[in-house]
């Protein structure tokens, strides 16, 4: 294999395709990315099983070929190259790379070795506005859970409800819901890894097109302008949250988010002896949602804004909680929805009903 690539180019495919190679492998070449040229374009691709990314990129090409090289050697040297061309040449399991100034050999390992890259047949698709995706993931992705004993937790739900599809994340604490206005196949329910959508997050560029998902019974493909994302699908039957959600609320209070997100910051300050445990209080009368916090060693602390209440209501929440939720709001307003002390707090936007988040209380 000889070519010449853009020192940049390649980085950045390096960059973005060796994350997923695992320096723990049991078997070694998992830790390597895969080179590969087909006509005049360079593959570069990288898998630890479970998840694989493929990336193609411009080139020079003189004479095809393939190997596999150490990712995170590779990676860290060609981002530590000055912009231009690079010239990569390969002599049996040696990865001879020329640039200005510097001369390399990289060891590496056949390409044959390398895992074949999944391949998805008789798939269905959805077709996602890239912008549109990446604000999905960032409303649910940080719900989900990272606790490996509970893997149906780890992933994300896409399911079909009244013929439309809604993305739901949990750890069982706390659970983010969004509703999309893409018409799915009745019965979809597909459970993605969240390790993997944080990838096609990454991968999703401010210019990038329509990202086409397909998906059979075992996996997923996200194709990303010239980024191709593969995962298995997480096994297991997602819990039925939806059970959960009240009908109907005996307290609301609707307030600036802004202001919330305030009270919230200050009152967190004062609640790390308690693992972060604030007390949130509507109070009608009053016509405001104060957040108090006691710290044994320090002090305590109230605050306090002006909201539009119905109803009164006491109850204690994770304060990192409602700051996660705060962030993923796009409005203006929030509201909060209690009904009693150990029932969930539901946060929604009185102005987009397309997004809802759940905070299970703190039992104190």
């Amino acid at each position: 294999m000889r070519l010449t690539v853009h020192q940049e180019n390649l980085a950045k495919a390096l960059a973005s395709v060796s994350r997923v190679a695992s320096s723990r492998a049991s078997l070694p070449v998992l830790s390597n990315v895969l080179l590969r040229t087909s006509g005049n374009r360079l593959t570069i691709a990288a898998t630890n099983l479970d998840i694989a990314i493929t990336e193609h990129i411009g080139a020079k090409v003189t004479t095809q070929g393939a190997i596999t090289v150490p990712a995170r050697l590779m990676q860290d040297f060609v981002a530590s190259l000055p912009p231009g061309q690079l010239k990569l040449d390969v002599d049996g399991v040696k990865l001879h790379i020329e640039a200005e100034r510097f001369s390399s050999t990289i060891n590496g390992m056949p390409a044959d070795e390398f895992p074949a890259m999944p391949t998805i047949e008789s798939a269905k698709e959805i077709v996602w506005p890239a912008s549109e995706l990446k604000e999905t993931l960032s409303q649910v992705l940080f719900a989900s859970s990272s606790d490996e004993t509970r893997p149906v937790l780890t992933g994300v739900l896409l399911r079909e409800q009244k013929g439309l599809l809604v993305c739901a994340a949990t750890d069982s604490y706390r659970l983010a819901e969004k509703r999309l206005s893409h018409k799915v196949s009745e019965g979809l329910s597909v459970l993605l890894p969240a390790s993997s959508l944080a990838e096609v997050s990454r991968a999703i560029r401010d210019d990038s097109g329509d990202i086409v998902m397909s998906y059979d019974d075992n996996q997923a493909r996200f194709l990303v302008d010239e980024v191709e994302i593969v995962t298995r699908l997480v096994d297991g039957q997602y819990p039925e949250y939806s059970r959960l959600l009240p009908s109907s609320f005996e307290t609301t209070a609707t307030a600036e988010r802004s202001a919330i997100s305030e009270i919230t910051k200050v009152s967190s300050l004062f609640a790390r002896e308690s693992a972060g445990s604030v007390t949130l209080n509507i109070d009608a009368a009053k016509k405001q949602i104060s957040i108090n916090s006691i710290a044994s060693q320090v002090g305590e602390n109230t605050a306090s804004a002006e909201a539009d209440v119905s109803g009164d209501a006491v109850i204690t929440l994770n304060s990192r909680y409602i700051l996660d939720a705060l962030g993923a709001f796009k409005g203006s307003r929030l509201q909060v929805n209690v009904n009693g002390k150990l029932d969930p707090c539901v946060l929604t936007d009185p102005d987009d009903d397309s997004y809802l988040h759940v905070i299970m209380p703190v039992k104190s």
